[in-house]
């Protein structure tokens, strides 16, 4: 079997009509689902009386014409990391084998306002870090998926969802939806409120992993909405429906900390690209041509071992409280964050946030003359084995910036799906959407 996706927006045309409906748009998820869970492990929980319960709801509004959304019906999962009031939320831990709050989490509530068809809890890594728990990549199950949110990108690519709920503080939504050829959008830090869910750290973020662009901008936007960003933060900004293709007159080419490290294949993907917008017309700013560019370049290089710094800093708690529970139900990964953050000091960590802070000023330099700017997702196809989740130096940079990435399923390598990673500017999202359109239809 193929993998293929399934978009939503594009089949509701046929809801009012009741040519179809979003309890048949479910089934046929759920044949998907029933065909390759068993190979990829995708989810960790499921409530299918619940999904077809609410799918059936959605089809009489449909029909009544009164859907709450554009999204009213949309199969979704939820990664385990975020609280759901009728599944438990076990953070890849066996600590919380079980364990249920019996509360949706912010973002989980207005999915559900929206209409929206919570399917199950998608597979998460250790706490959203680096200890994966078994999901296979469907175009290779040798392969890894990707993490953290390695359950949701598998899901979704084989048709299963139609977007699933992620979160990103290194590179948990853009690499996994480049290795499983998925879309993957990671908003401005702050931009989706994040209450309910186990991500305390500054640099991490919401975002949806979905089956096509317009899917993923609208949930994003029916969440924000609804519940709105972090507290202190104006949360997503931009139109009610995805903003359309806009031709950019510039973009920079990042070559980020991964380039490197990239496979033959992947430079040739990424060249051949660069060539493709340069011949539609698009000037491209390098570190070759722009001072700005290879300043944010030299800014970013550490930015891997930086942001590592600051996140274990800040996940000091609540592993200290979990290592005095059960130290053996902890990975040895998340022992050494432990480890790691106890041998630092506030000093160091108020150091590490300023130097952080300045890579985003310089960053920020570039906005005034583009909407974005693009590299590799990851450093090529997803590696062989399931004992990681593959190299995340090609994405880590738009966590640390803060800034909104998204993944575009446009390049390959190995013969198997790679990202086109289009990254925007803060609070900015909506320029970075109408630029990657623009680049996926010259693409396609």
């Amino acid at each position: 079997m193929t993998p293929t996706m399934r978009p939503y927006l594009a089949a509701t045309s046929a809801f009012a009509s009741g040519k179809d409906s979003p309890r048949d748009f479910l089934e046929r998820c759920l044949s998907d689902l029933e065909a390759w869970e068993p190979k990829i492990g995708a989810f960790v929980a499921l409530n299918l009386g619940g999904a077809r319960a609410a799918a059936d709801a959605s089809t009489r509004r449909w029909r009544d014409g009164a859907k709450r959304s554009p999204i009213d019906g949309m199969p979704v999962g939820i990664k385990d990391i975020i609280e759901t009031f009728d599944m438990p939320t076990e953070q890849g831990s066996p600590l919380f084998v079980g364990y249920a709050t019996h509360r949706d989490a912010a973002s989980v509530a207005a999915l559900r306002e929206a209409g929206a068809v919570v399917v199950g809890k998608t597979v998460t890594t250790e706490f959203a870090a680096t200890t994966p728990r078994g999901t296979r990549n469907p175009w290779d199950t040798t392969r890894t998926p990707g993490g953290s949110s390695s359950g949701s990108a598998a899901a979704v690519a084989v048709g299963a969802l139609s977007m699933a709920l992620g979160t990103q503080v290194i590179g948990s939504i853009i690499r996994p939806s480049s290795y499983c050829g998925c879309y993957g959008f990671r908003p401005t830090v702050g931009a989706i409120n994040r209450g309910g869910s186990y991500d305390y750290l500054s640099q991490s973020t919401h975002g949806p992993l979905a089956a096509s662009l317009p899917d993923a901008w609208q949930t994003a936007y029916e969440i924000a909405i609804r519940v709105g960003g972090d507290p202190g933060f104006p949360g997503l900004m931009g139109p009610p429906t995805a903003p359309p293709a806009n031709k950019p007159r510039q973009l920079a080419f990042i070559e980020t900390p991964g380039w490197p490290l990239a496979s033959p294949g992947a430079k040739r993907a990424m060249e051949d690209a660069l060539k493709r917008l340069a011949a539609a017309g698009v000037e491209l700013r390098t570190r070759e041509n722009d001072k700005r560019v290879a300043a944010v370049e030299s800014a970013v290089a550490d930015s891997r071992n930086l942001s590592n710094s600051i996140n274990s800093w800040e996940g000091r708690w609540p592993l200290n409280t979990y290592r005095e529970r059960d130290a053996a139900k902890l990975s040895e990964a998340a022992l050494g964050r432990l480890k790691l953050a106890e041998s630092m000091s506030i000093e160091q960590y108020r150091g590490l946030i300023a130097e952080r802070a300045s890579a985003r000023a310089l960053y920020a330099e570039l906005g005034p003359d583009m909407p974005a700017t693009i590299s590799l997702a990851a450093p090529g196809a997803a590696p062989v084995g399931l004992g990681w989740t593959g190299e995340p130096a090609c994405t880590v940079h738009t966590s640390y910036l803060g800034i909104p990435s998204i993944s575009l399923p446009l390049l390959r390598d190995e013969g198997l799906p790679l990202g086109l990673q289009v990254a925007g500017f803060e609070h900015r999202d909506a320029d970075a959407f109408a630029t990657a359109a623009w680049i996926e239809k010259i693409f396609k």
